[in-house]
């Protein structure tokens, strides 16, 4: 599929990764569809996709509400015509231990807020726009591609029981998807990054910063450029689908 002219819908698309692919995509011609709970941010990465040369609209909206993402979808569609591809973007992160043991006494432990509150937005949020999108497409009759992302912590990581739980979910819906799609002429993959040096990163303590980098073999932080590129890559290789590439710089968790 080429990018020039396609509508690409980029949940989470308001800042870091998902902005930074919405800028690249829109570099090449392509139409972006943002979704973002951020006002502000929206409409700053909407603008910025225009002023490259793409166009762009931003929608606020929750994506763990069902009816929600529904309708946003239903009104993307109303907008650009079509949809012809979907990066699943959006995502939290509220580690944490499973338990805390002080001197032989529980300290504390995960709530179940901490760990639904994870899921909601990182399994359920993909789950219900990768639906929504599929149905679209699968309409449509001309095909599309999906793309979820997911992380090097679907492996399971100290401290994150819960995302690494949710993103093992979204790795795992790209294979179950693949398979289900592809007489739709839907391709489905994935990516898996590792630490990418977004905003969010470059606002942490320098000293956080050198032990995340300490532990990647090519002793750096992975660019957003890196990861656009990636994405460029399955949207454009026909015959990619059912995959996840990993993009971690060699660093295993």
């Amino acid at each position: 599929m080429q990018v020039k002219d396609n509508v690409f819908v980029i949940t989470g698309g308001g800042r870091g990764l998902g902005r930074g692919m919405a800028e690249s995509l829109a570099k090449q011609g392509g139409k972006l569809a943002l979704i973002d709970l951020n006002q502000t941010a929206l409409d700053e990465a909407v603008a910025s996709c225009k002023a490259i040369g793409g166009d762009a609209k931003g929608y606020i909206g929750n994506i763990t509400d069902e009816s929600a993402v529904e309708a946003t979808f239903a009104q993307i569609k109303a907008d650009f015509g079509q949809i012809n591809g979907l990066v699943n973007n959006a995502g939290i992160m509220r580690d944490g231990m499973l338990i805390k043991v002080k001197d032989g006494e529980l300290q504390g432990k995960m709530s179940l807020q901490q760990f639904q509150s994870v899921l909601d937005v990182n399994v359920t949020g993909t789950f219900l726009c990768g639906r929504e999108a599929a149905g679209i497409m699968a309409a449509q009759g001309t095909g599309g591609v999906i793309v979820n992302i997911s992380s090097v912590s679907r492996a399971g990581n100290i401290g994150q029981t819960n995302y690494s739980a949710s993103k093992a979910a979204v790795a795992t819906m790209v294979s179950s998807w693949a398979g289900e799609l592809a007489r739709h002429k839907i391709r489905v993959g994935g990516i898996a990054p590792g630490v990418i040096g977004t905003d969010i990163i470059a606002d942490m303590k320098p000293e956080a910063i050198d032990r995340m980098i300490s532990a990647v073999p090519l002793r750096r932080l992975g660019k957003v450029e890196e990861m656009a590129h990636t994405l460029q890559y399955i949207i454009e290789n026909d015959f990619f689908t059912g995959r996840i590439v990993e993009m971690d710089g060699g660093l295993r968790v």
